[in-house]
């Protein structure tokens, strides 16, 4: 069963605070989405296997560490999920960016996929899938299969906050895939919305209603 990761470093909570607050306007909002997600992605690689390589530094020849094993890929789900990809691309820039585009039916609550472009090689790289909010786990749940469907093997989840309910939709469908958080909130309001929640991730980073 995939594992369930809650960051608690103070830095993190720290921001999604003010992320969070209805007052914090659209420029603070993008800059503080944008630190949290470098903030995360620094916890999220933790994991990634090293090899040791020969270096000549000014004084000698000298064993040191480099990265190993897969390449990164990013893909964030369109559009909120653009907001968190510039702050992992701060600490993993050879990462390359793939696109999935779904918008959740107002009616059926249900994701309808309209966007998908994504490396060649997704099958060798290690995915990070990205979006802020998982609340029902519509999205991210058919953003994940879409992937495993192109030969995606090594998926990762990263979001800013989730609903209890979309966390259980996603370890059921893909209990191979760890998810990341910033927070996990109490629950899913009638209208699918994250309570407490930090409202629309979208329109708060693009500016619109």
């Amino acid at each position: 069963m995939g594992n369930v990761f809650v960051f608690d470093h103070p830095l993190i909570q720290h921001k999604l605070t003010y992320i969070r607050d209805k007052n914090t306007g659209t420029k603070e909002f993008r800059e503080l989405v944008d630190e949290v997600a470098m903030l995360m992605a620094f916890e999220i690689t933790r994991d990634l296997p090293l090899k040791e390589v020969e270096v000549e530094t000014p004084v000698m020849v000298s064993k040191s560490k480099q990265l190993a094993g897969k390449k990164i890929g990013l893909v964030p789900i369109l559009r909120a999920g653009l907001g968190m990809v510039d702050g992992v691309r701060k600490l993993i820039p050879a990462a390359k960016v793939g696109h999935v585009g779904l918008y959740r039916d107002p009616e059926t609550l249900k994701p309808v996929e309209y966007y998908i472009k994504l490396p060649s090689d997704i099958q060798e790289r290690e995915l990070i899938v990205i979006d802020p909010m998982l609340a029902t786990g519509g999205s991210a749940n058919d953003a994940i299969a879409s992937l495993k469907k192109r030969g995606a093997k090594n998926i990762r989840l990263m979001c800013l906050i989730a609903a209890p309910e979309g966390v259980e939709v996603i370890k059921e469908a893909h209990p191979d895939v760890d998810i990341y958080l910033a927070a996990m909130d109490e629950k899913l309001d009638d209208h699918g919305y994250i309570v407490p929640g930090l409202g629309d991730a979208g329109d708060r980073l693009f500016g619109t209603k």
